[in-house]
């Protein structure tokens, strides 16, 4: 028997305007057993006719519609042709209204009324038709519908010109509506086109540009100067300087030499560089990347859901209030006018349209998205830039995060009238055998070979030290405690230095102290120590400006060394010592003090920042998991909610920003759009609007909201581009 095999295939559909429009796909792609819906909000154009024509869910058959989204082109002579019948159709509207008005009773007002009535079809067929088809499928609250009973029935009250202005009108808003709203996507999309677009690989010696898809792993490419790496790599000829920005949001170019590690989606900037290939492009650090962007759009945040929602209720119910708006007052105020009444209906009908908020609100969190991940945060979801708007409590990981997470020698102290470079030369060549961190550390800063001809029996005990033989001379390197084991003095507090020790246990609180000793003598000290990062401080400071008062550190290491760090870097809370699963204990203690009241939703929220390895189980128990990720880090992007691509921990400081400007630009959409809807409502009951100010309103509101939800791209950078500096206020502009 056969095994059934699944396999994923992307389909971009082109077409749909909003959330509605993504909607209708999802549910019919949830009737069929073999498909599954996702969004992909950075693809999709909009209808080139007048007139949004529907999803593309209307359009027959989704499956096998998988031409590419870039019609890029074709949206721009579409728009032109669009353009141009709209500009032809104003001038008609224009005269024929002036002469219908010139020579009313007349029969040349006959032949205006003809002209004014082409113009409403030809302006509004895209409209009628959408309507009428929508009607045959049931779903007569869209604004397709609404705009046709609504001119129509302007029509009937013997209002041409007004029916005629209203469509016009509405055709030009959703003209320049779809126009900002495809300039604003293909902003979001440029902040994240990493893609390259060819590859110069050699083969039978010559370079060939090539589809990077098609380059195999070992094959070697070259990269030009200007040129984006095409592909992950290893360089193997050529030195120069790399602008990493686009993946890690650092302004400042690496230098790269033959050895180094690039990734693509980088842009050499000064020499030819030779590069072998080490990823195919489908598993390269930028597709991974652009993936986790993609599916992270889908990950809908709770003002998306409540406008989903929203547009599901809001819609008939202001057709419902316009209907007893329209029957109600004339059956029961005496004297009351039917056309009046009807008039006044055919106002709310216009405001009925839902479109500012279904569109601008979910191109806001895309914004924010695209923003973050362009400063190097990676967020993967619209729910975690919620829940980054609302942090009050960040707790640290210590090694990895706020440090370097590697040992290396910070003092050198010499005893006893011996050099302290010999110290370390000793003590390098005694460890040379070992595997330990503290060996590859001394041997680091020894800076030469090490030659283990010169070393003779050696002998390891672990948690203790290492005895050996070098150049003939009996040398032990370990902790105090162990050196008087051995029979060599060490008083307490010998050579302390700038780093006090309990002169014991080998450990003080700045890092661990290795002690040196030669033929029976104290020969030396030397402070291992994990460097706290030159951003730690700065990034704790960031987050203390932006309101973030409690940050807390959970970390395994020692408690001295970890109070040592904390104080540093202004972190007043500390817990050391902890295993991972006495980690989640303790953030699970912190989040009950601090919850708060609340739905979930609105209560403060905590962030958990580490390695994205080790503390897994806490970066999942965290409401937010900020790992560090790295270049590279598969491990770290997979684990967390959030990933700080460079190691960076200010830059958790800049995704806060870009979240808080995210949640301010929404929220203002949603007061901008229900405010002006329902003040014009409240006007258009009253009767002191009319039809055509309506859906100026209507479209304009639209317009508007969109052109702010764009501002979001702009949150987190000063005026050189760059992220803004610890205490500087947030803004979104």
């Amino acid at each position: 028997m056969g095994t059934a095999t699944r396999t994923q295939q992307a389909y971009p559909i082109t077409g749909g305007d909003c959330a509605r429009c993504a909607q209708r796909i999802e549910d019919a792609l949830r009737g069929e057993a073999s498909a599954g819906p996702r969004r992909r909000p950075t693809g999709g154009g909009s209808a080139a006719g007048s007139g949004r024509s529907g999803s593309a869910a209307d359009s027959g058959t989704l499956a096998g519609r998988g031409e590419g989204a870039g019609a890029g082109e074709a949206e721009r002579g579409a728009a032109r042709r669009r353009l141009t019948a709209i500009g032809l159709a104003t001038i008609l509207f224009a005269a024929a209204a002036v002469a219908r008005q010139q020579f009313a009773g007349s029969p040349p007002a006959l032949v205006a009324d003809a002209v004014l009535l082409a113009v409403y079809l030809w302006v509004g067929h895209g409209v009628l038709r959408a309507a009428l088809r929508n009607l045959r499928r049931g779903r007569v609250f869209d604004e397709n519908f609404l705009m046709t009973v609504a001119t129509l029935g302007a029509i009937a009250l013997r209002e041409l010109p007004e029916a005629v202005a209203v469509m016009l009108f509405f055709t030009v808003g959703e003209f320049f509506q779809d126009l900002a709203v495809q300039r604003s996507r293909r902003s979001i999309r440029a902040l994240l086109d990493l893609r390259p677009e060819f590859a110069r690989v050699r083969r039978g010696g010559t370079v060939l540009t090539v589809d990077p898809a098609t380059v195999a792993v070992g094959e070697e490419i070259e990269v030009r100067p200007g040129e984006r790496i095409p592909l992950d790599g290893r360089v193997t000829a050529g030195s120069s300087f790399v602008d990493t920005s686009a993946l890690t949001g650092e302004a400042v170019p690496r230098r790269v030499e033959p050895g180094d590690e690039v990734l693509a989606g980088m842009v050499n900037t000064r020499a030819v560089l030779t590069v072998r290939v080490t990823r195919p492009f489908g598993a390269s650090q930028v597709a991974r990347i652009l993936e986790l962007v993609e599916r992270a759009a889908a990950r809908k945040a709770p003002a998306e859901r409540f406008i989903t929602s929203f547009a599901r209720y809001y819609t008939p119910a202001v057709v419902a209030a316009a209907a007893a708006l329209a029957l109600i007052p004339p059956l029961v105020v005496p004297g009351a006018a039917w056309g009046e009444w009807i008039r006044r209906a055919l106002v709310l009908l216009v405001i009925a349209c839902p479109c500012a908020l279904v569109v601008s609100v979910p191109l806001g969190y895309f914004a924010g998205l695209g923003a973050a991940s362009r400063r190097g945060v990676l967020v993967k979801g619209a729910h975690y830039l919620d829940a980054l708007a609302r942090l009050d409590t960040v707790v640290w990981d210590k090694t990895g995060t706020l440090t370097r997470g590697e040992f290396e020698v910070v003092e050198v102290t010499a005893c006893d009238g011996m050099l302290p470079e010999r110290v370390v030369e000793l003590a390098a060549h005694a460890e040379v055998p070992s595997g330990h961190p503290i060996a590859a550390a001394i041997a680091r800063t020894y800076g030469k070979p090490v030659d283990a001809g010169r070393v003779a029996g050696f002998e390891e005990l672990a948690g203790r030290g290492v005895r050996a033989r070098v150049d003939g001379q009996p040398v032990l390197v370990g902790s105090a405690r162990f050196l008087r084991e051995e029979g060599v003095t060490v008083a307490d507090g010998e050579g302390t230095g700038k780093v006090p020790g309990d002169g014991g246990a080998g450990d003080g609180p700045g890092g661990t102290l290795v002690f040196v000793a030669v033929a029976g003598r104290l020969a030396g000290r030397i402070v291992i120590a994990d460097r706290v990062k030159p951003e730690a401080a700065g990034a704790v400071r960031a987050l203390r400006s932006l309101g973030i008062r409690r940050q807390v550190m959970l970390t395994g290491d020692r408690p001295a060394v970890a109070r040592a760090v904390a104080a540093a870097l202004g972190i007043d809370q500390v817990r050391a010592g902890l295993l991972p699963e006495e980690k989640v204990a303790a953030l699970e203690q912190l989040e009950a003090a601090g919850s708060g009241q609340g739905s979930r939703r609105r209560r403060p929220a905590l962030a958990f920042v580490g390695d994205g390895i080790n503390d897994a189980p806490v970066l999942t128990r965290a409401t937010v998991g900020v790992a560090m990720g790295g270049l590279g880090s598969d491990a770290a992007i997979e684990a967390a909610d959030v990933v700080i691509m460079d190691d960076d921990p200010a830059r958790l400081a800049t995704a806060v920003t870009v979240a808080r400007a995210t949640r301010r630009v929404v929220q203002q959409n949603i007061a901008l759009a229900l405010g002006v809807k329902g003040a014009f409502a409240a006007l258009g009951a009253a009767g002191a609007a009319t039809l055509w100010e309506a859906v100026f309103a209507d479209v304009g509101v639209a317009l508007l909201a969109v052109l702010n939800a764009v501002r979001v791209l702009r949150a987190g950078r000063d005026e050189r581009g760059q992220p803004p500096s610890p205490g500087e206020p947030a803004r979104a502009e």
